[in-house]
This record gives structure tokens, sequence and C-alpha cells, in this order.
């Protein structure tokens, strides 16, 4: 935290220019945890990747045949297991129709078994002479006949409950509804949408890379990335898969990157942006929030000779994994600036740095009667923003 020292009026009878301004504002006393020096750091240097957050298990349900849906046991959001019903549909002549293919098959077999005794019987008198060969050859024929129309009667059985399977929509994994399509009442086509489960722990990014990039992806690769709705979180993954063909619209290659450790998102769709680390470059580097930006601007103020300047700096590429951007321009190593301006600044105001935090602590916890520090005071949280303000010596 900074605090503010002195006070100043301007002649009301002169208009104050900034440079005027700056002089008649107070001094401010910052602290030293409130100023950072500029330095060199490491980042990670590679192509951007983008794309959004997606489940590798996911299923989108359909009907498979046309009927009215009758009841949805879920809503969006809710969990299910493995099995769990879904959607329900009419079965009604469906159930007609197994119906009546149970009985055919029924009767089939009836047949099949009266012609199975009728041919081991002339079989067995014509092996004692008393039938002829023609009468136990006929026998067989029916018998064949009558085993065929079983196999055939069993088989629409088996395609009619198979329908009536179908007018029940189930779970095909653990997870979660994420869209629900239908309501009681809708008519069902067949390839309609009715309800999509996801897997909400196999989530992976889904990104795209430029082509022009291509030849420095590798699979294993680390990628830092952050995800829209997660602003405070930095994520990483590694490269599972690159495609081996580029789209031919966009000419970019699909990549797919695994989450690295338990941290995940659990909403799928979501808009992911990041960095495959394919090396490690040196730059200047300075944190979010010391930087001011003033439409596509940005500037830092940095403390000098005794002053706080507002100076523009150019951004370049942000790393995510540190959160930090590189000053392309308008820093040198060694430059000190404020952590966390505010907007009460005047360019060109005195400052002067406090000292250290537990030394002013102590101080102030030693007595406030009287001494020159009584007036001066400096927070113990560290990083604090430029705010308070106190009467000049």
């Amino acid at each position: 935290m900074t605090v503010l020292a002195g006070c100043g009026k301007s002649s009301p009878d002169k208009k104050a220019t900034p440079a005027d301004a700056a002089a008649s504002a107070p001094s401010l006393l910052v602290a030293q945890e409130d100023v950072q020096t500029v330095g060199v750091s490491q980042y990670a240097s590679g192509p951007v990747i983008t794309g959004s957050i997606q489940p590798e298990r996911r299923a989108d349900l359909r009907a498979e045949l046309q009927a009215i849906v009758l009841q949805v046991y879920k809503e969006n959001g809710e969990r299910v297991k493995r099995g769990d019903l879904l959607v329900r549909l009419d079965d009604t002549a469906i159930r007609d129709t197994v119906q009546s293919a149970d009985e055919s098959a029924r009767a089939s077999a009836q047949s099949f078994e009266q012609a199975e005794r009728q041919y081991q019987r002339l079989k067995t008198l014509q092996a004692q002479g008393m039938s002829s060969i023609q009468a136990m050859e006929d026998a067989e024929i029916r018998r064949n006949n009558a085993q065929s129309d079983l196999v055939a009667a069993r088989a629409r059985v088996a395609t009619a409950r198979q329908q009536q399977q179908r007018t029940e929509v189930r779970a095909p994994f653990d997870g979660v509804v994420s869209d629900r399509k239908v309501s009681p009442g809708d008519s069902a086509q067949i390839g309609k949408e009715l309800i999509k489960v996801m897997d909400p722990v196999s989530m992976r990014f889904e990104g795209l890379v430029s082509a022009d990039r291509m030849s420095e992806l590798k699979l294993a690769q680390t990628v830092y990335f952050r995800v829209n709705g997660y602003p405070q979180v930095d994520f990483q993954g590694k490269v599972r898969r690159i495609a081996q063909a580029a789209n031919a619209n966009t000419r970019q290659v699909e990549v797919l990157v695994d989450f690295a450790g338990a941290q995940q998102p659990g909403v799928a769709g979501l808009y992911a942006e990041g960095r495959v680390q394919t090396n490690s470059v040196s730059a200047l580097m300075v944190s979010d929030s010391a930087l001011v930006r003033e439409g596509d601007k940005s500037f830092v103020w940095r403390v000098d000779a005794g002053k706080v300047t507002k100076s523009p700096v150019k951004l370049g590429a942000r790393d995510d994994r540190l959160g930090l951007f590189v000053i392309a321009d308008g820093l040198k190593q060694g430059d000190r600036i404020l952590r966390s301006p505010t907007s009460t600044l005047i360019d060109g105001q005195r400052v002067e740095l406090g000292k250290a935090t537990t030394t002013v602590a102590s101080g102030a916890n030693s007595g406030m009667s009287g001494g020159k520090g009584a007036g001066a005071l400096v927070s113990p949280v560290p990083a604090a923003p430029v705010a308070s303000a106190a009467s000049a010596q």
C-alpha cells in the first residue's frame, strides 16, 4: 500500500498544466513490496492453439423408429448410470407385432414337431419294409419345410422384440445428461435426436493449430492454456494426437490434448486458448496487474528519479503457464514499476520508497504518539495497490 504525503493548491489565477498538477500533487510513499524490478524470465514459446473443451465419451441418442414420445425421465445436468431409462416411446403397435410373431412361432413349432414325429414313424416303418421310400422322403420334405418356417418365425419374434426394446432409450455409460431434445407428446422420426449423454470426467482440449507451425508439433508436448469461464486457473495438458490432414477451409491441423492432473472443467463446449511449449525463450516479462490498458494501448507506471512516469509498452506473447506478458518494447532490464497501480496516479508525481514492511510494521507497534514515522505507515500486506493518503510532513 502507498501513502500519500503533502498537499498543494494551484493558483486560481493560473490554468494548471499537467506538470503543475504533478508538482502540486502529494508525494507518494511506496512500500518496497509495491515495486517490481523488471528482469529477464524464461517463457514457453510455441504455436498458438485454440479450440474448445469436449468430452471424449459422449453419445447422441436418436430415435430408431417412428413413434410418439411418452415420457422423458431425466433433465439436463442429471447424473445417470449405465442402463438407466432416459426416454420411453409409444410401443402400442409394436406390442401387437410381438404378440403376432409369438403366436406364429408357437404354431410353427407345433407343425415342426408333428412333421418330425411323422418322419420318424415312416422311417421306422420303411426300415421294417412296411412303408415305401417315397412316403418317407415326402415326410422328410414336410419336416424340413416346417423347420424352415419355425426358424423364420423365431427371427420375426427376435426382430419384433428388438423393435420393442428400441422404444426404451437407455444410458450407454455413466455420465450426465447434457442436452434434452424432446418432451412428452413429441413425434419422434427415425434419426431424430432425443437426448445427449456425456462423461464429465473424460474432458479433453480439442484444439486447432495453424498448418504453418505443424512442423513444431510432437506427441507428449506440454500445452499451457486458459479456459473461458475459469479466468483464474491455468490448465496444463499433453498432446495426445496430431491429425494427419489439415482442414481444407481453414488450413489448420486438429490437435487433441489430454488434461494433466485431476483438475479439469466440468462443462463441455467452453472456448480455450493456449500455447504448445516447443521451446523456452528469455524475455522481459511483467504481470497483468502491472499493466494499464487504454483501448489498444498498454502502459506501466515506472518509478525513476523519485517520480512515477506513465510509460507506454508494447506487449508480446503471453505465457499461459506463468500468466505473464512479454514486453517487446518500452522497458529495459532493471527498470522498476508499480505492481498494482490505481487510476488516481498522476504522471510525474513525486514518490518515496518506504522501508521494508516488517521494519515499518514494528515501528508502528512501538508507538504512534510522536516521531517521524507516526504520519506515514505502510500496510504489512505485500503487493497492495497504491491507494491510501496521509497528511504531509
